[in-house]
């Protein structure tokens, strides 16, 4: 029997896979495709993913195989510099084709000894007080002390749970995809900006040589999801810009919709809901995988921690009660970024407010925060404003903190050379540093990289390393 089963190797189940193998968890990640997608579609990874990709180790790998590119810009689209202030060392996003970033993290998972099986489809599930049984389309059944969907916004395990998934159907397609054009780059460039005087959603954005990004209003929304030919672009182009720009030779073309859902529940006894299986929103800001990768996070040491036998008796639960507000603000501000797209008077009118307001820095830094997952801050109680939220990594006389935060554990970073782990060493390494460069005598970091205690109080510090890790080894 495993401990954890996953359905989906996207990006969330191979983080969720990797995080959990880090303590020792037997996973079993089930893959429904028998190959990793095809099409090359550039996805980008916000400042949090990138932090958290160094927390692991692995950033360097992502940074030789993507491109950065300056974080401005990102909230509708409104062309404003990278805010001053923000609270990273990082102020750049990662565009990364999706198949790379989707190898690298398995890549990971297995190399931690995470098994994957692809071609395996889960057509049932039940469960008892103590695993869960799930079924296969070839009729194989497996036993796992949890499952976890991972399988995106058409969700098995989530429909075989019957838990709802309310919200907004889709009124509006997009067509999306990378294709080469014949016009020339002045003649689209002219033409793209004309356009978008009244059309926000149309862009065609260079992207080397000949090939461009192209997005565009769908002619209508399509109930099968059925992806797109490239005559679908040339028509909507067409009706659009009145001409198709000679474009030709697409790397890939697909269709989303503005479709805005949430889980009405993460958890259902055994079985737990993470990435677009929990939550679904128009790729406005491109959050969507940034946002599933950080659920995967945010679950991975809690679930390992209750399969270890450490967990405190509500640490499971908190994974819902973290995650399924943040999923909500992300689905506010696409809404929010949606409107703002639409060609109707009263949101050009709204448009060119917000865009007068974003020359106030706090203003920009603010919805750059939201976007990048910075702002970010659990409700873990009164205290100061940096408890709840992800520390930024810091450089200490045993190198970056990031670096210690590789094998997943928790931290108690102490200037007063003072404090212990105790009981908790086997989950909880100190760093000792009165050099480090904080604001505060000392802090309680989760495996996650967020502040669950500041203090200098030893008794203080012992409590919160019982809330969040359990009664310390005899």
């Amino acid at each position: 029997m495993f401990d954890v089963v996953i359905a989906g190797c996207g990006p969330t189940g191979a983080m969720l896979a990797a995080e959990l193998r880090l303590h020792d968890v037997r996973v079993l990640v089930l893959e429904k495709e028998s190959e990793p997608a095809s099409f090359v579609r550039i996805v980008s990874l916000h400042i949090r993913s990138l932090e958290i990709l160094a927390m692991r180790g692995l950033l360097d790998r992502f940074l030789e195989r993507g491109r950065q590119r300056p974080v401005g810009g990102s909230f509708a689209g409104i062309p404003k510099p990278t805010p001053e202030g923000l609270d990273s060392g990082f102020t750049s996003l990662l565009g990364i084709p999706q198949p790379v970033a989707e190898s690298l993290l398995e890549e990971h998972a297995t190399a931690l000894g995470a098994q994957v099986r692809r071609g395996c489809a889960i057509v049932g599930l039940e469960q008892d007080e103590e695993a869960v049984t799930v079924e296969l389309a070839g009729g194989e059944r497996l036993r796992a002390r949890y499952l976890v969907g991972c399988d995106g916004a058409r969700s098995t395990v989530r429909k075989l749970l019957g838990v709802g998934f309310p919200g907004e159907p889709s009124r509006n397609d997009t067509l999306m995809g990378e294709l080469e054009a014949t016009a020339s780059q002045e003649e689209i460039a002219a033409k793209v900006a004309e356009i978008r005087e009244t059309h926000q959603s149309f862009t065609l954005q260079p992207f080397g040589g000949e090939v461009y990004r192209v997005v565009i209003p769908a002619a209508q929304v399509s109930e099968d999801r059925a992806e797109p030919t490239i005559e679908d672009f040339r028509e909507q182009l067409r009706a659009i810009a009145g001409t198709d720009f000679g474009v030709h030779s697409p790397r890939w073309l697909s269709r989303f919709g503005d479709a805005t859902r949430q889980a009405e529940r993460y958890r259902a006894g055994r079985v737990l809901l993470a990435g677009d299986a929990a939550h679904i929103h128009p790729p406005a800001g491109g959050q969507g995988l940034n946002l599933g990768v950080q659920d995967a996070v945010n679950l991975g040491w809690k679930l390992a921690a209750q399969i270890r036998g450490w967990a405190p008796e509500t640490l499971l639960d908190t994974y819902e009660t973290e995650r399924h507000p943040v999923a909500a603000d992300v689905l506010d501000n696409t809404r929010a970024q949606v409107a703002l797209a639409s060609g109707e008077p009263g949101a050009r009118a709204v448009r060119r407010l917000l865009t007068e307001l974003m020359d106030i820095n706090e203003v920009n830094r603010h919805l750059i925060e939201k976007i990048t997952a910075i702002g970010v801050r659990y409700d873990l109680g009164d205290g100061p404003d940096l408890l709840g939220r992800r520390l930024r990594d810091l450089d200490l006389k045993q190198g970056s903190l990031y670096e210690r935060l590789h094998q997943g554990r928790g931290v108690v970073l102490d200037r007063t050379e003072r404090l212990t782990a105790g009981g908790w060493s086997d989950r909880v390494d100190v760093i000792a540093d009165p050099t480090a460069p904080l604001d505060v005598p000392a802090l309680l970091l989760r495996p996650d990289g967020h502040v669950a205690w500041i203090g200098e109080d030893q008794q203080d510090l012992n409590a919160h390393l019982s809330r969040w890790f359990g009664e310390p080894a005899r």
